[in-house]
């Protein structure tokens, strides 16, 4: 579980296909059970991430799908084992980490509009296409379910 938090930027090309650009913090990574392919013990990876994705969404009344490829750039991470938690390093060393990183996400959502108000949920995957260690195949792939409220604003008076 991880925190997710940005802005968005819709283009409308047609009224059943637009362009959704995003810029945002996300938090993701994973744990790993003693004895697997990478490592005998349990090790928790944290990523702290900037995400830009730019999706093609198909609306079909208020169902969306989502399509498109994603980059982002590791600022920090930890790794933890048991007890001990230690920070990533992210340079060139055998036990470095990545800092950019692309994927591919896909999903779909439902709008609910509502007075002067929307919400759309919105539940995408992402998977990782390039690896993220020097040492290890690892590759950062993860859902995401988002809730977005969008405020309605007054129409421009055209002054």
């Amino acid at each position: 579980m991880g925190l997710q938090a940005g802005v968005s930027v819709q283009t409308v090309i047609s009224s059943n296909l637009s362009v959704l650009s995003e810029f945002y913090y996300i938090r993701k990574g994973g744990k790993l059970n003693v004895n697997n392919p990478l490592t005998s013990k349990e090790v928790a990876y944290r990523f702290n991430s900037l995400e830009l994705p730019v999706l093609a969404r198909v609306h079909l009344g208020r169902v969306h799908v989502n399509a498109g490829p994603s980059i982002a750039y590791n600022l920090s991470g930890s790794e933890k084992t048991k007890d001990l938690s230690t920070k990533m390093s992210f340079n060139e060393g055998y036990e470095s980490f990545r800092r950019f990183e692309a994927g591919i996400q896909m999903g779909g959502g439902y709008t609910f509009p509502f007075r002067n108000k929307t919400l759309i949920v919105d539940i995408r995957y992402n998977y990782g296409i390039t690896n993220i260690s020097y040492s290890k195949k690892m590759f950062n792939r993860n859902l995401a379910f988002s809730l977005i409220l969008i405020k309605r604003g007054k129409k421009n008076s055209g002054r």
